[in-house]
């Protein structure tokens, strides 16, 4: 039977696993509670195939408990009964350790099936999940859990892990093996930190290899050609999707070309051309704004040519956005502004409209008062002091201009025209 050679090669000691030196490594807090023995309700939270199952598996052989096994994304409630049936009874004397991979697909009645038990200490869960806990957990579990992070796989492990599987093959197979320069290196670059991705390669290549006279090579182009696109670690409904759209948005914040144009990239190999286009319709008003107000016409200009050129040509406009955004003077006056007038709005601080501004075509008997509107481009500069905030929030202040040559002009060219009395 066909055992997939990630499987094949599965640690089963701590020492074994690659990556996770913050929590694996020596004085790491997760090995120390392994190998303490006592071993409490955890969530092992990361990517695949970074090693929350295999870490999982070595817990289980160092405890005494029965090892139930359940994947969220196809059971069921009946699973669960099963399982917990099973407790105080001789199948399992001393409790139940219960590894449930993708918790996040389970419903949170059926999160809320296991706390009883998770509580008494029947059972001890191990839950794996490759989204943020903290959004798709029960609070119930998670506060009755430690939660760990695991990390992608660096390509330095990733390649050692990659030659031990080649060793491993060859030895299999008999063969002898000749790596050509570079493959190794572009299988563990390739494989995004996903060690079950760098396995894969590895098999690929030696199943599609050709020996000559017992000599299998494992070429530069073929390992680019399995491990192409790997790297991608993208999921337009979890975590990596806001991840890299936040990623994108940040960096052109931070006046950061070249990461707005890496993340950018990312975007568009995934193929979300639309999350792009509105990540960066957003920056030119959020973190631009006032400071060079051209860039909003700019930035849609190019977002529109985008759209209709599509992809591949749809990278132009928006690389020239990027840039342009990131390379443009900042200001966040313009979130600050709308941010305070709408919590003044929220909080109920609205008051009535002056009678200037209500729309009043006819002033006579009936009213309290004549409108008294005063028309701003009757008087010179096309300004004339006149109330327009209602009497509840006269003197509130929510603009303030941002410290940058346009909006510093802008504040006092208004200081000077309404510095005199009209």
């Amino acid at each position: 039977m066909y055992q997939p050679l990630a499987d094949e090669l599965r640690p089963t000691e701590l020492d074994e696993v690659y990556g996770q030196r913050h929590i694996l490594g020596p004085g790491g807090l997760l090995r120390r509670i392994i190998e303490s023995g006592s071993v409490p309700n955890m969530i092992f939270y990361g990517p695949s195939g970074v090693g929350k199952t295999t870490v999982a598996n070595i817990i289980a052989k160092k405890t005494q408990r029965k090892l139930c096994r359940l994947n969220a994304t196809t059971a069921t409630s009946a699973d669960i009964r099963e399982i917990v049936a099973q407790l105080d009874t001789f199948l399992a004397p001393n409790g139940i350790l219960l590894y449930l991979d993708e918790i996040q697909y389970f419903t949170k009645k059926q999160q809320q099936t296991l706390l009883e038990h998770i509580e008494s200490g029947s059972i001890t869960l191990i839950a794996s999940t490759t989204e943020n806990p903290y959004f798709y957990i029960y609070n119930a579990i998670l506060s009755r859990s430690t939660v760990f992070e695991f990390k992608p796989i660096g390509p330095e492990d990733a390649a050692q892990a990659i030659e031990r599987a080649i060793r491993y093959l060859a030895g299999k197979s008999g063969l002898t093996v000749e790596t050509e320069e570079g493959a190794v290196q572009q299988m563990a670059q390739g494989c995004g930190g996903d060690l079950r991705k760098a396995l894969n390669a590895v098999e690929l290549l030696f199943s599609a290899g050709k020996a000559k006279d017992g000599v299998l090579t494992l070429g530069l182009e073929d390992a680019k050609a399995v491990s192409q696109k790997s790297s991608m670690r993208y999921d337009r409904e979890g975590d990596q999707h806001f991840d890299v759209l936040s990623a994108l948005m940040k960096s052109l914040r931070g006046s950061d070309p070249d990461a707005a144009l890496h993340y950018l990239a990312r975007l568009l190999e995934a193929g979300d051309l639309a999350g792009a286009c509105r990540r960066i319709l957003c920056s030119a008003s959020e973190d631009i704004g006032m400071a060079y107000p051209q860039a909003v016409s700019i930035v849609k200009a190019c977002v529109d040519n985008a759209l209709q050129l599509g992809m591949p040509e749809a990278r132009l406009p928006l690389a020239q956005a990027c840039i342009l955004l990131a390379t443009a003077p900042k200001s966040n006056s313009v979130v600050l502004a709308i941010d305070a007038a709408m919590r003044d709005v929220r909080a109920g601080i609205t008051g009535n409209l002056p009678r200037e501004l209500q729309n009043v075509h006819a002033d006579g008997t009936g009213f309290e008062r004549d409108q008294g509107y005063r028309y701003p481009h009757d008087f010179p500069n096309h300004w004339v002091r006149q109330q327009y905030l209602p009497d509840e929030l006269v003197g509130r202040t929510y603009y303030h201009y941002g410290d940058n040559k346009t909006e510093q002009a802008a504040r006092k060219y208004w200081e000077a025209i309404q510095g005199g009395d009209n």
